[in-house]
């Protein structure tokens, strides 16, 4: 099907668009009403995630209710670890919990590669619900985590804010670690696969954990495989969000992705000028939708100056914070429409 509302997908290739895309990491998530009243009739956000029909609604939620660009399929970058052989649990106000983790050499025998179409059937049925449900509107976003954000999850088993033990394989047992990046890689590079052939248009790799990486440390343990996997993805544009790794742009800029994504860290006229003929998406700091609309206003209009118009995607430097303002939010989204028409 012919899309109505290309400029997401334009902007990507580098083409002239009329105006700015715009649309928000985690935009379907706890700052709707009618997410959080999908998300209770669930009851957890695993069953949410899990059930194609729930996750296909807060996908489409955003584009009927906020007038974003682009649809982001309804998931999370743990279904890889867990198609894998390693299951989690969400635990409200906490996070991930993976009951078990790996460590050893051996302890990657219980894994296996994701095999897409039966271990993650239920995010491509999602896919395909959502696709229906666009009918053609806007383009939808696919995505998976990096693969050594998923490592800091399967070594460490929950969030961290130093991933001390997932750093501590690195020095200690590179060989391990090594081969279980390649293992995520080889299920990532699957489980992208089958989400284009499912329908979507774009795929984005999100490398959360980035910035706790030196620059040697991401060159060994992170990069390479991110550039598997861009290498692979070649049917649609794919975009590789890795958030602080503000040393590492330059060397992003070299991988065979379409768009480099920036977080609010990450000097815009500098990142222009390390990533020359990439798109670039980003980069509002989520907090500035905290404050008056005035302010916003300003904030956006300022950024897309500094951006310019063509070769970028307006976006947040992170995700959408949960106690957003809905109408803040559309203000920002509003914004960039105008500013960037």
């Amino acid at each position: 099907m012919e899309l109505k509302n290309d400029l997401l997908l334009r902007a990507a290739r580098g083409e002239k668009t009329e105006r700015t895309p715009v649309w928000m990491m985690r935009q379907a998530g706890r700052i709707l009403a009618e997410y959080r009243a999908v998300r209770e009739t669930a009851g957890s956000f695993i069953k949410l995630a899990t059930t194609p029909e729930m996750a296909a609604e807060v996908t489409l939620q955003p584009v009927d209710l906020l007038g974003v660009d682009a649809a982001i399929i309804f998931s999370d970058i743990l279904v890889i670890p867990e198609a894998m052989g390693l299951p989690y649990e969400m635990v409200e106000k906490s996070g991930p919990i993976f009951p078990a983790t790996v460590h050893t050499i051996q302890d990657l025998d219980r894994l296996h590669i994701a095999e897409p179409e039966t271990d993650l059937k239920y995010v491509l049925d999602a896919i395909k619900l959502t696709k229906e449900g666009l009918y053609g509107r806007v383009p939808l976003i696919g995505f998976a985590g990096a693969p050594f954000t998923i490592f800091c999850y399967m070594t460490e088993g929950k969030g961290s804010k130093t991933f001390s033990v997932a750093k501590k394989h690195l020095y200690a047992d590179p060989e391990f670690s090594h081969l279980l990046l390649q293992k995520i890689t080889d299920s990532t590079i699957a489980y992208l696969k089958a989400q284009v052939v499912a329908g979507a248009n774009l795929v984005q790799i999100f490398d959360s954990w980035a910035g706790i990486l030196s620059p040697e440390q991401y060159n060994t343990f992170s990069l390479p495989y991110i550039k598997q996997i861009c290498d692979a993805i070649d049917e649609v544009p794919v975009t590789v969000f890795a958030k602080g790794a503000f040393f590492a742009r330059k060397a992003i800029s070299e991988l065979n992705c379409a768009v480099v994504g920036l977080d609010w860290n990450m000097d815009i006229a500098e990142s222009r000028e390390l990533i020359p003929n990439k798109t670039l998406q980003g980069n509002l700091d989520p907090c500035v939708l905290y404050a008056s609309y005035d302010q916003i206003r300003k904030e956006v209009k300022n950024m897309v100056q500094q951006f310019g118009t063509q070769r970028y995607i307006a976006n947040l430097g992170h995700g959408v914070y949960p106690d957003t303002d809905p109408d803040k939010v559309r203000c920002f989204i509003e914004s960039v429409k105008e500013f960037s028409s």
